[in-house]
């Protein structure tokens, strides 16, 4: 590099590539711009100050980095060499082991009188100090490239040949994302020679295929590339910008197209674009309104899924029959392009329209029967089997939470959900089943409690996502939940680490929100014991075993979700014979409000304690005579027990559970001096009993709204 070269510059580099993954552009931008500064930054190349910029488009991967060195500072290392007994004669002379290591390191006989003793006595060692100058950005940048091509999260890799004479030497073939045809490597003005996937590096790019100015794209200077794209090279490089002015023309077109319409939001989509084009140029389309009697879905997911448009919809959320194109062209007539649009969308609006009328041909009650021709599991059974498992778990929620009428209609949504499987328009868009079940179900003349249940019972879907509607939802909701959580924990298909195919960790998520959020209190082990019932012999695991595993797999998910309410969610937990999770939120409040109390730490310490001598007693009656009370203490704490204790849970079956430890909270001053004046393990048995019966009855009842221990320090 030029010796005028200024002691820091911005640094560019990019590399041109065919068209890249639209769904894994942005990741793989962003990983080669956080791994080549990464790289640069462990080398010392980087002033502290540095910014990051990286850039992304279908067809190049860029990073800027505005301060540079052209070489890292010189460092000091220190070498330990050896125990100054090894390395030195009684003489004080270098031992033949001293000079073969310093050899070793690049050195000769005269540095042995620069070498340090450090230490004391036997533990005394050998060193050698050395001033090591800094990397040359040619050599780091070169490193810094390699290991970030090498670490990118490439979901495929292709081979491919270099063209002839053009690779360099050792270069024929290459293996990366997709072919890469152009590198550049720029520190200020000037090119910073590496290579690359068989290429060299200079200043020269390409712009946008069809309507860049000028074509290689010359990049002048490191902090000039985004401008000079943008104007000779008709390319916006900058991800967030391509993706910020594409938002801006959708809402554009959206006003001029009038009637208070507005593009459909959806970011996976508009990331997918932003991947797709480098100068979006937004067109309004539109088709025959005959279309718009095909369930909206339909059409809002064959445009989305096929085409990559953005529906309209109107102030009521209503499909329009116009749509927004994200084009990469430009071009001064746009009638071509939109009529090219229009006509490529109308065969799929019409081929969802054939499924849907040919679909209405059959009823979902026709359809059941399909069922036992699907394979569900291997060891599961048939999608029939499975069903009829739903409707029997299904009903038993309902008989529980509504009667009978429930349970019938329970029964009746379960036994429909899943037959829209059977369907031309499921078969060809999966996404949209439950959702075109419930239409299905209006035909045919179902209820809309009924239709409403069979598009609610996937809820929820996805973190965030809303809960079923109505109580005929939430009912087949749980039942199909809990139905493939026993079926794959009872034959030991259980999620490990990252897998989960079968979406365990999800359904259990929304079991937990169903029965929290819709307070309906159902206790989950008898549940869980129902739902195994149903199987008749199917399952491997015996039912303690799945009940136990699926119980701590539900506490963990609602440790995740509660974890912000840190040691009082696990005390709530923890508290003997809870079951009821519908419970969960007033039990936290009450149990944030006890910890609040000053008598709080003194009762939570008390309680540990308490816990403990009762384990290692082992099984103890919580039963008392008054009769051998010997000391004050214990007969003030029982007094005591006597008045608060029966408060205390005559509130707790009221539900009202702050009231109930802030009762307890008066027990401090008792408990207190009971340990300080009572020896509970007394040599005499009779009295050793009667006062751990005594601290069971005061255990059980500290313990009801939450295992207080757990609030201990």
């Amino acid at each position: 590099m030029a010796n005028s070269q200024s002691l820091h510059a911005p640094l560019l580099v990019e590399l041109l590539v065919e068209e890249l993954p639209p769904k894994a552009l942005s990741k793989l931008g962003q990983a080669f711009a956080q791994g080549v500064f990464a790289q640069l930054q462990s080398q010392g190349l980087i002033v502290a100050q540095a910014v990051l910029k990286s850039y992304a488009s279908p067809r190049r991967l860029g990073v800027h980095i505005d301060h540079v060195l052209s070489q890292a500072p010189a460092r000091q290392v220190q070498h330990k060499l050896m125990p100054v007994a090894v390395g030195l004669d009684n003489q004080g002379q270098a031992t033949p082991a001293l000079l073969k290591k310093l050899t070793a390191l690049g050195f000769d006989d005269s540095m042995v009188t620069q070498l340090q003793r450090v230490g004391e006595g036997k533990s005394e060692v050998l060193v050698l100090d050395q001033t090591v100058s800094g990397v040359d950005l040619v050599q780091g940048l070169q490193q810094a490239i390699e290991q970030a091509l090498a670490k990118l999260p490439i979901p495929k890799v292709m081979s491919y040949q270099l063209e002839q004479g053009c690779e360099l030497p050792g270069w024929s073939s290459v293996s990366f994302v997709r072919p890469a045809h152009g590198l550049v490597a720029l520190h200020g003005d000037q090119v910073v020679p590496v290579q690359a996937l068989g290429l060299q590096a200079g200043r020269a790019t390409q712009g946008h295929r069809f309507e860049a100015a000028c074509n290689p794209v010359l990049i002048a200077h490191a902090d000039a590339y985004a401008d000079t794209l943008r104007t000779d090279g008709a390319v916006i490089a900058d991800f967030a910008q391509r993706r910020a002015n594409i938002v801006h023309q959708l809402n554009a077109a959206a006003t001029k197209v009038g009637g208070g319409v507005r593009p459909i939001e959806d970011d996976a989509l508009l990331d997918e674009v932003t991947s797709l084009v480098e100068r979006p140029n937004v067109l309004v389309c539109e088709f025959e309104k005959q279309f718009l009697g095909v369930p909206q879905e339909c059409l809002i997911l064959t445009m989305k899924a096929n085409q990559k448009y953005f529906p309209l919809l109107d102030t009521s959320g209503k499909l329009t029959h116009q749509f927004l194109v994200v084009s990469n062209i430009t071009p001064d007539d746009a009638c071509a392009v939109i009529g090219g649009n229009e006509r490529v969308v109308r065969p799929r609006l019409a081929d969802a329209k054939f499924f849907y009328d040919q679909d209405r041909k059959k009823t979902l009650d026709a359809r059941v029967a399909g069922l036992d021709k699907v394979v569900y599991h291997n060891k599961l059974g048939t999608q029939g089997e499975r069903m009829q498992r739903v409707c029997a778990i299904a009903q038993s929620i309902g008989l529980q939470m509504g009667g009978k009428a429930l349970a019938d209609k329970a029964s009746l949504a379960a036994r429909l959900a899943k037959t829209d499987l059977l369907t031309d328009m499921v078969g060809e868009f999966p996404e949209l089943q439950g959702i075109m079940g419930q239409y299905y179900a209006r035909h045919d003349g179902h209820s809309e409690e009924i239709a409403q249940a069979i598009a609610d019972h996937y809820k929820p879907r996805f973190a965030g996502d809303e809960l079923p509607a109505h109580d005929v939802g939430t009912a087949v909701a749980l039942a199909d939940k809990l139905e493939t959580l026993v079926g794959m924990f009872g034959i030991g298909n259980l999620p490990t680490g990252d897998k989960d195919p079968f979406a365990l960790r999800r359904h259990a998520l929304g079991v937990i929100r169903m029965l929290i959020e819709k307070q309906w209190p159902l206790a989950v082990s008898p549940l869980i014991v129902m739902v195994y019932g149903v199987f008749g012999g199917k399952l491997s695991q015996s039912v303690d075993d799945v009940r136990k595993e699926l119980l701590d797999f539900f506490s963990e998910r609602l440790l995740g979700l509660y974890k912000d309410s840190g040691a009082s969610i696990h005390a709530v937990l923890a508290a003997e014979g809870f079951d009821l999770w519908s419970d969960i939120p007033r039990r936290l409040e009450a149990v944030s409000a006890f910890a609040a109390l000053p008598e709080s730490p003194a009762l939570a310490a008390a309680n540990k304690r308490i816990g403990n001598i009762l384990k290692k007693a082992g099984e103890v009656d919580a039963h008392v005579n008054p009769a051998l009370f010997a000391e004050a203490a214990e007969k003030d704490l029982y007094a005591v027990m006597q008045n608060l204790l029966p408060q205390s849970e005559a509130q707790f079956k009221a539900g009202d559970y702050t009231a109930s430890l802030q009762t307890l909270a008066a027990l401090r001053a008792p408990v207190d001096a009971f340990f300080e004046g009572v020896m509970v393990n007394a040599d005499e048995m009779d009295l050793r009993l009667n006062r751990q019966g005594l601290l069971k009855m005061l255990h059980v009842a500290m313990n009801r709204v939450a295992d207080l221990s757990r609030l201990a320090a």
